[in-house]
């Protein structure tokens, strides 16, 4: 870490240690979306663990990314494993009402027991694959394993394709297909203990290359 000329910090990845790498990717890069994943165990266990290092990659094909991480024994966390073995797991987009039970998710239960149930989360089937929804989620993404790469003995990234949508009534304009944000009320991922709501939506219009010069001209005179 070096102080950078007149204010701020200048930061060397190379030179400081993983914590500190965290601790300034995940409150810098914000908010991020929440991935509430649910995955089925070899036993037909339904598992749900949320993941924060994810985002939406292309829409065709439609692949969506997933960082997934290992314990710090380095053994397979349930979501990992479950993927590994089946191939297809979904993704629960959390809204206001899920954050309590998504938080609660990211207890480190074992292996054998499904967050769903002891969190009261009711499952719904999915259209596209073997994995189940949760029922409550505003939207789900139905996903099939597209490849992972293995970064570290600790880290992968899970690219997935999106074979399946499910939006619950009401979250979607029939017409338009346009999504109805304050009916949505989606919340993000800040870091530590904080999450954020959207609690205000602006617009910007997306300009031509001839408006905005016009705009700064007018500006200059």
């Amino acid at each position: 870490m070096a102080e950078a000329p007149g204010s701020g910090l200048d930061f060397v990845f190379a030179e400081v240690d993983k914590a500190t790498r965290y601790k300034l990717l995940s409150g810098v890069i914000v908010p991020r979306p929440i991935a509430f994943v649910t995955t089925l165990s070899e036993d037909g266990v339904v598992n749900a663990a949320p993941y924060s290092f994810f985002n939406v990659f292309s829409d065709d094909p439609p692949l969506i990314v997933l960082g997934l991480q290992r314990k710090p024994d380095r053994t397979l966390k349930d979501t990992t494993r479950n993927i590994d073995l089946a191939g297809e797991f979904v993704v629960n987009m959390v809204d206001e009402p899920m954050a309590a039970a998504m938080n609660d998710a990211a207890a480190d239960f074992p292996a054998d027991i499904s967050e769903p149930e002891v969190l009261g989360l009711a499952l719904a089937p999915s259209s596209t694959i073997r994995v189940p929804r949760l029922a409550a989620a505003p939207f789900a993404l139905e996903c099939k394993r597209t490849m992972s790469l293995a970064f570290s003995s600790s880290r992968e990234l899970l690219i997935g394709e999106v074979t399946g949508l499910h939006a619950r009534a009401g979250m979607l304009d029939i017409g338009t297909l346009r999504v109805d944000f304050a009916a949505y009320r989606p919340v993000g991922r800040l870091f530590g203990d904080l999450y954020t709501r959207q609690t205000e939506i602006f617009a910007l219009k997306r300009r031509t290359p001839a408006e905005v010069l016009a705009d700064r001209q007018d500006g200059a005179d």
